[in-house]
C-alpha cells in the first residue's frame, strides 16, 4: 500500500486551522511558507495537487483582534469573509515565490446534489490541473452554514473527501495537530499508541476518534474518520499525518510509513 501512496499522481491535501495558525488565530507564517514550498515541490515532481484549507475564521479572528470564537452564525460568516481574503492573499504571495499559480475555489458540501453543478465543478478542477495550477479549496461560509452551526456535514475534512472523490484523486491526506489515530487520547493516556493502519472503519475505530477539536477549528479526529469513510468507500486511501512539519509530506510520498493509513475498501465490500 505504501507504493500506492508513493506512486499517487493526483492527490488532495487538507490542512487544518491548528496547522496554519497560532492559538491566538494569528497566522503561523513559517508553517504556511514551508507548506507552500513542499506542495510546490510535490507539484513540480509531476503530481497534481489540490489543497483544501481551513482557517478562514481563525485568521479573521486574528486580523480583527477577536480573542473568543463567536457563537452566532452571522459573526462567524463575517470573520470567515475577512479571513478568506487574507488567506488567499497569503497563499498567492507564498506560492508565487516559487512561480506556482493557484486558484481559489469556494464550495459547499451539496455540490454533489446537482448533476449540472457537479459536472461544472469537475470540469473546472480538470482544466486547472491540466494547466498546472493548484486549486485551493475552502467551504463558502457565506452561504454554507452547516460548519458554522456545528453540524458535522460542513467541516472541511468532509469537504476534502468529497473533492477527492469528485476529481478522482488517488490519495487523500489530512494534516492535523496530532500524529494520527491512537488507541486512546494521548493527552489523557500517556501510554496510548499510534495505529499505523486501519483496514476497515469499524464502530470501535469510530469510538476511538472521540470528540471534535480545537478552539479555532471545527474538526477533530471524529471528522477525519468521517472523511476517511467517504474516501475509502470510493477506493481512495486516506492518510492522517502530523501537520506541524510540512516535510512529513515528503516522507509520506517517499513511501515511508507515517501517521495512520486508512485502506480503501475492497470492491466487493463497497
Amino acid at each position: 500500500m505504501n507504493n500506492i501512496i508513493k506512486n499517487s499522481r493526483r492527490i488532495v491535501i487538507k490542512v487544518g486551522t491548528s496547522t496554519l495558525t497560532y492559538p491566538s488565530g494569528k497566522i503561523n507564517f513559517r508553517h504556511m511558507g514551508n507548506l507552500c514550498r513542499v506542495i510546490t515541490d510535490l507539484q513540480n515532481s509531476g503530481r497534481e495537487v489540490t489543497l483544501v484549507t481551513s482557517a478562514a475564521i481563525g485568521v479573521g479572528m486574528g486580523k480583527l483582534g477577536v480573542e473568543k470564537r463567536p457563537q452566532d452564525t452571522s459573526r462567524k460568516q463575517a470573520l470567515a469573509a475577512v479571513g478568506q481574503c487574507e488567506l488567499m492573499f497569503l497563499y498567492d504571495k507564498l506560492f508565487g515565490e516559487y512561480n506556482q499559480t493557484v486558484a481559489q475555489i469556494l464550495l459547499t458540501a451539496d455540490v454533489v446534489d446537482s448533476e449540472i453543478t457537479r459536472n461544472n465543478v469537475i470540469n473546472t478542477f480538470t482544466r486547472l490541473l491540466e494547466l498546472g495550477i493548484i486549486p485551493i479549496v475552502n467551504e463558502n461560509d457565506t452561504v454554507a452554514t452547516a460548519e458554522l452551526e456545528g453540524r458535522r456535514i460542513g467541516d472541511n475534512d468532509t469537504l476534502s473527501a468529497i473533492v477527492a472523490k469528485l476529481i478522482g484523486a488517488e490519495t487523500l491526506v489530512l494534516m492535523t495537530d496530532i500524529d494520527g489515530l491512537y488507541t486512546a487520547n494521548p493527552a489523557e493516556v500517556p501510554n496510548a499508541t499510534l495505529i499505523p493502519v486501519v483496514p476497515e472503519i469499524t464502530p470501535q475505530i469510530v469510538k476511538l476518534a472521540g470528540k471534535p477539536g480545537s478552539r479555532l477549528g471545527t474538526g477533530g479526529m471524529a471528522t477525519k474518520i468521517s472523511a476517511a469513510r467517504i474516501a475509502t468507500a470510493a477506493g481512495i486511501p486516506c492518510c492522517v499525518i502530523q501537520g506541524a512539519d510540512p516535510e512529513n509530506l515528503y516522507r509520506l510520498f517517499d513511501g515511508e510509513s507515517i501517521g495512520t493509513l486508512f485502506l480503501p475498501m475492497r470492491e466487493e465490500t463497497k
